[in-house]
């Protein structure tokens, strides 16, 4: 009889915990950019990209062929949709940290649609691997960064260098050659595609010599939803003598 209450403990709790996954992972396959690419280029083969992002930014820029519902307004847009449930449906928005096309998503599924696919990697990344876009005349409009000087930026990582992630986007080469102290690597050219690993919660400053490319990671933190982001230069910091690290070390 013990027994017997064992095995159905244990047939309970692997239920739940399935069901536990199941919630965790969503209603929702997960596309890669290659895969989506590979099938807009193909006609789509009956599919409707939706990006699920504000209409502000999907006039800004979005996917070429994609059509606007914005998550936050799903239910009264959602004529746009097709009749047909089995039609196959994949949203995307603003990187793997965004959520919308995880939500909208789940809307889509919800309303009983069953071919239900997710773009994890978003906007940022698409636009990365140069795939096409269509652009609104607002696209790449010149932005005032938040800077750090090399001064302000020494002092924040003396005070609270837990709280910082400072991010060289230069090439390896130019990185392992000299870069501020504690600092990571991730090149501008895999800038989204790698930015997963940098924490909302902290205050991220972006460098790089002369400030070209950390101003094109600047506006991809801004596309991928980061609110505490600074700029600063390498250049700079070495004209103040500051300590320069070499090799390939630093933090996460």
């Amino acid at each position: 009889m013990k027994n017997f209450f064992l095995i159905a403990l244990f047939l309970v709790c692997w239920v739940a915990t399935a069901d536990i996954q199941a919630a965790e992972n969503g209603p929702a396959a997960i596309v890669t950019a290659e895969e989506l690419k590979a099938l807009l280029d193909a006609g789509g083969s009956g599919c409707v990209l939706v990006d699920a992002r504000t209409p502000e930014e999907y006039q800004e820029v979005h996917i070429r062929g994609a059509i606007s519902i914005p998550v936050n307004n799903f239910e009264e847009s959602r004529n746009l949709l097709p009749e047909d449930r089995t039609a196959r449906l994949i949203f995307y928005c603003n990187g793997v940290k965004c959520g919308k096309s995880g939500l909208a998503a789940q809307k889509a599924a919800e309303a009983g649609y069953t071919n239900v696919a997710v773009f994890a990697a978003g906007m940022p990344v698409w636009e990365e691997k140069g795939y096409p876009i269509s652009a609104g005349e607002n696209y790449q409009k010149p932005l005032e960064t938040a800077k750090l000087s090399p001064t302000e930026l020494h002092d924040l990582l003396a005070a609270n260098g837990n709280g910082i992630t400072v991010v060289d986007v230069r090439d390896p080469q130019e990185f392992q050659a000299g870069h501020i102290p504690g600092a990571i690597n991730i090149p501008l050219e895999v800038f989204a595609t790698q930015s997963g690993i940098l924490d909302k919660g902290k205050r991220i400053v972006v460098y790089c010599n002369s400030g070209s490319r950390s101003y094109a990671a600047y506006r991809k933190l801004m596309q991928l939803s980061y609110k505490n982001i600074f700029q600063s230069l390498f250049f700079d910091w070495k004209q103040q003598g500051l300590p320069v690290e070499t090799g390939s070390g630093g933090k996460s």
